[in-house]
């Protein structure tokens, strides 16, 4: 409130003169005259502070193609009705948003920002961060903990899991075709993707929602920033996948599988539990014996090793021609 006062304050001298006849008398009562000067720029200060809570209160909030005003956001709990009877509501805990159709267990916390759509499921102690969207029916289960700027839709999740910021779960998977006319289409993307306990996935991770079956995190599994996981795909418990690795769709991975970084998986390829690949590999058919694999295509490690040496030795043999 101050500011607009000192800014009434601050207002050139012309505004509050009014006429140039009155120099004179400035001249005779230098005092009376500076403190009417400071007077009218007070009264000028409390016109802009009136104008600027007018400006405020007329301020209007757009939310799912629906607009409301802030006087009918003021009150925070159940009573919290949007102004154009909808069915969204104000969250007593944190401030953000859902819809009054969702199953939200009381100790859950919703910042300010965030929306829970309808027939959502959220368990007890469920923390939904700043700018996260919990899309329709998605059902998170008790303890889990989502980051800022989060987007979930056709999933479930598991308890206990850490979701770090932006990642983005249970979208359309990348399925195209060529019709008999020639025009790329969209194959139907209509099944959902389903993270187990304990899981934690890293920020700015896509995991695609499945086509033909649901794509599945196992328990315990966790996974590094930037990684796609295609749809269709399904991850063993306990995993590890570093950053940017790359999953394509329908891939099946067993437990205890652990990807290096930059690792690329074709699509529609199996890969048994225990098995470990070297950073930069990439696999493109299926590996059926547990163990170290590395290279483009990617081999048991021992023979990539050899692959290296003789590929240097050659190499240094012909330069020496």
């Amino acid at each position: 409130m101050y500011k607009y006062i000192w800014a009434g304050l601050l207002l050139p001298c012309s505004y509050s003169s009014r006429s140039r006849s009155r120099s004179h008398t400035a001249a005779r009562y230098p005092l009376c005259s500076a403190m009417i000067v400071l007077l009218r720029r007070a009264s000028k200060g409390f016109e802009i502070l009136k104008r600027g809570r007018s400006i405020c209160n007329q301020t209007k909030f757009c939310f799912s193609n629906r607009w409301y005003n802030s006087d009918s956001a003021a009150t925070y709990g159940n009573d919290a009705k949007i102004s154009d009877s909808s069915e969204f509501q104000r969250w007593h805990n944190g401030g953000g948003i859902f819809h009054r159709s969702a199953s939200i267990d009381p100790t859950v916390c919703i910042e300010i920002g965030a929306v829970v759509h309808p027939n959502s499921v959220l368990g007890e102690d469920v923390h939904i961060g700043s700018g996260t969207i919990v899309g329709p029916s998605v059902s998170i289960r008790e303890s889990t903990k989502l980051g800022y700027n989060v987007v979930l839709s056709n999933c479930s999740i598991g308890q206990f899991c850490i979701i770090h910021n932006g990642v983005c779960i249970g979208q359309d998977g990348f399925g195209f075709f060529v019709d008999e006319e020639g025009h790329v289409c969209k194959k139907p993307q209509i099944l959902h993707a389903r993270i187990g306990d304990h899981v934690e996935i890293g920020a700015n991770t896509c995991i695609d929602r499945g086509s033909w079956r649901d794509t599945v995190v196992g328990d315990y599994t966790k996974i590094d920033n930037l990684v796609q996981i295609g749809h269709n795909a399904l991850i063993g418990k306990c995993c590890i996948l570093c950053g940017q690795v790359g999953i394509a769709g329908s891939v099946t991975l067993g437990d205890y599988v652990t990807l290096g970084g930059r690792v690329a998986v074709r699509d529609h390829v199996s890969i048994a539990s225990k098995v470990r690949l070297a950073a930069n590999s990439s696999v493109t058919k299926d590996i059926a014996v547990p163990g170290d694999y590395a290279g483009f295509p990617a081999v048991p490690i021992n023979e990539w090793r050899r692959q290296s040496v003789n590929l240097r030795l050659l190499s240094k043999s012909l330069s020496k021609r």
